[in-house]
């Protein structure tokens, strides 16, 4: 996802030995090496589940953000999400942009120009983001980092949206989230931070209204 031109590490284990322990650092070094890697590994997914299934679990979230493009531009705006699969943005003035995901497709829309985009959900990493349940199972975890002050988990699955990520930062103790960075195929990013969310909340079905009526060769998705 983009504003207006469309919206992690390592552990190594080194051990040497001398002389006539060499022969027993060879036959153990490796498993222990390969069990601390794995070890640390399911500990990073375990932690990244548990934030994800928080996460999963608020239905919905209303609340403010701020938008940093790859080119440095800055808007801002206020955002909408109800699981399964609907976000809605609204930009700020002068941005003429709105973005809508009504769950099976992502509309960005010009209200200057009166243009519309469409994606399939699916092929986005929003589609991660917005999903009823986040399943970390299936390999879609690329990095997690644990520091202090905040948790960034990094999801992609290559299969689906090619080498698309998208990045989550979260309160480690509330296990809130606090940012969202998406990196396009060209390695671009886009940068989410929300504020002043409120959880709990419902919403007029029109609020994640796609205006298909507009949008040429849209007839299938009309209601």
């Amino acid at each position: 996802m983009n504003n207006s031109d469309s919206i992690l590490d390592r552990i190594s284990l080194t051990r040497r030995h001398l002389l006539g322990t060499l022969a027993v650092a060879a036959a153990s070094s490796v498993p222990i090496a390969a069990y601390a890697q794995a070890a640390s590994a399911a500990s990073s997914t375990a932690t990244a589940q548990a934030i994800a299934d928080h996460f999963s679990s608020v239905a919905t979230m209303q609340g403010e953000f701020v938008q940093f493009g790859p080119r440095g531009e800055q808007t801002g705006g206020k955002f909408y999400i109800q699981r399964p699969g609907k976000l809605r943005f609204n930009y700020d003035n002068p941005s003429p942009i709105r973005v809508i995901a009504d769950g099976k497709n992502v509309a960005v829309g010009n209200m200057k120009l009166k243009t519309w985009d469409l994606y399939p959900l699916s092929k986005t990493p929003l589609s991660l983001l917005l999903a009823q349940h986040i399943d970390l199972s299936a390999g879609s975890v690329k990095s997690v980092k644990q520091e202090s002050d905040l948790t960034t988990i990094a999801l992609g699955n290559n299969t689906v949206f090619g080498n698309s990520t998208i990045t989550m930062m979260f309160d480690p103790k509330t296990y809130d989230l606090r940012q969202w960075t998406i990196t396009d195929n060209q390695g671009k990013d886009t940068s989410v931070m929300v504020f002043n969310v409120k959880t709990g909340v419902q919403f007029d079905d029109k609020v994640f209204k796609v205006p298909y009526e507009v949008i040429p060769g849209t007839a299938a998705y009309r209601d």
